[in-house]
């Protein structure tokens, strides 16, 4: 029951964030994206310590707060890669190609766990990766750009994003480890605080100061990322992976692209050609394929 409960509330989580790839980008014309994310995370840290204030009532041995620093840091650099990435790219792309993530988790949690990779886990990490290709080589398929230049067909914001994939895939690992280790409520303070640290130290060392326009858009955007994307979100993923495990929460995370699409498809009419949509589908194929394990039902130890 437990184990249900935490799946549902980690599905309601995929889509608040799907739904929020549109609104975000709206917000970036308006706003650079380390002042963006330094608010968001300062928002959302402020939001969890007034929820949970006793947070600090007892002595926090120092592993724990490591432990939760460590979550905070991937966090925050996902999230800085997904949204610098984000202007450069589509809402659906951007979507779809942090969906690599899933298929990432299994490979992370193998490395973690020190067992070789499953067949089933190579054959859907390579039809994620041919779906990549698809998605962000669009109109360099026939064309000849492949041939001549691989790496320079593929746009920088679809690399950001596809290097934001590998950070969070980091993040549910490391969070699914902690999660058995401290209480949810200071987990989710200590990684949203220290994301809301990083965002403010490191946004001035990467990023130039630009004009912010205070719009309707933008306030709604850091209000809404930071309250529920962030805050509510990541205190429902602290307490659901304590019942489910890291491969589960990044299969049911697979839905996140799909509510972005049809977020962006209802509110600004984007729609996917035949060769992203084919490669949308090789995606969620290959993270379908690694948790299904066809050719091998053995177990992570993370199971």
């Amino acid at each position: 029951m437990n184990r249900r409960k935490a799946e549902l509330a980690l599905a309601a989580n995929a889509v608040i964030w799907g739904a929020t790839f549109v609104l975000v980008k709206a917000a970036l014309r308006e706003i650079s994206p380390a002042l963006f994310l330094t608010v968001r995370f300062s928002v959302a840290a402020a939001a969890l310590l007034l929820l949970f204030p006793r947070v600090w009532s007892r002595p926090v041995p120092w592993k724990a707060l490591a432990g939760g620093a460590l979550t905070g840091l991937f966090l925050y650099s996902g999230f800085w890669l997904q949204t610098q990435g984000l202007r450069l790219t589509t809402p659906a792309k951007s979507a779809f190609i942090t969906g690599l993530s899933t298929v990432m988790v299994p490979l992370l949690a193998a490395l973690v766990y020190q067992i070789r990779p499953q067949v089933s886990e190579i054959v859907g990490v390579l039809l994620a990766t041919v779906g990549m290709g698809l998605m962000t080589l669009e109109g360099a398929v026939g064309s000849g750009v492949i041939g001549s230049g691989f790496a320079g067909a593929i746009g920088r914001g679809d690399w950001l994003t596809f290097c934001c994939a590998v950070a969070f895939a980091a993040h549910i690992v490391t969070l699914g480890h902690f999660s058995h280790q401290m209480s949810f409520e200071l987990l989710s303070v200590t990684q949203v605080g220290t994301a809301a640290v990083a965002a403010f130290a490191l946004g001035r060392l990467v990023e130039r100061s630009e004009p912010v326009h205070w719009r309707p858009v933008v306030i709604w955007a850091i209000l809404i990322t930071g309250l529920f994307a962030t805050a509510l979100a990541y205190t429902v993923q602290s307490w659901a992976q304590h019942y489910t495990t890291p491969t589960r929460t990044a299969l049911i995370f697979a839905l996140e692209p799909v509510f972005a699409w049809i977020t962006s498809y209802l509110l600004t009419g984007e729609s996917l050609s035949r060769q992203a949509a084919a490669g949308a589908a090789l995606i969620l194929g290959g993270v379908i394929f690694v948790e299904m394990k066809p050719f091998n039902s053995r177990l992570h130890p993370s199971e």
